[in-house]
């Protein structure tokens, strides 16, 4: 039977993944917004899409974060204190770079995510187990996107 402290170590690194995907979604509408350059309309469309993935997640992790017992994050500050993700503010960045930058944070996103679906098993959480699967094959599937991209 898992303890207490493994079920808050469950709700904290499901809040840190949390804060990773609103950054990221937030970084992604950025580039979403200010991408220019050949490539515009593929870049413009392409991190839209993925923006849009990245937030329809955060409603469920967060859901999972209440199921668990725990409070989840409440506002911009609790977002940022929490994030691994770095967020950029720039308007002016090239393309390519958007493109690198969105493909090392998913690839990172994946770390955390597996991080979850580990500390999911030691909290006994089958349910943040199974779907902390599904997350991870979206992540890959966007950094794979990115990475083709870039080739």
């Amino acid at each position: 039977m898992p303890g207490d402290n493994a079920k808050k170590a469950l709700i904290d690194s499901m809040n840190g993944l949390l804060a990773d995907y609103f950054t990221l979604y937030l970084k992604t509408k950025n580039y979403h917004w200010h991408v220019a350059g050949p490539q515009f309309r593929e870049l413009h469309l392409l991190f839209d899409e993925q923006a849009a993935e990245l937030f329809a997640l955060t409603d469920v992790i967060a859901e999972r974060v209440r199921k668990n017992g725990g409070d989840t994050l409440t506002g911009i500050s609790a977002i940022a204190g929490k994030a691994s993700i770095k967020d950029d503010d720039r308007t002016k960045i090239d393309a390519m770079e958007m493109v690198k930058a969105l493909r090392d944070d998913n690839v990172a996103l994946v770390a955390a995510i597996r991080a979850v679906k580990e500390a999911a098993t030691e909290a006994g959480d089958n349910a943040t187990e199974g779907m902390a699967d599904d997350w991870t094959d979206q992540a890959e599937q966007r950094a794979w996107f990115l990475t083709q991209t870039l080739a």
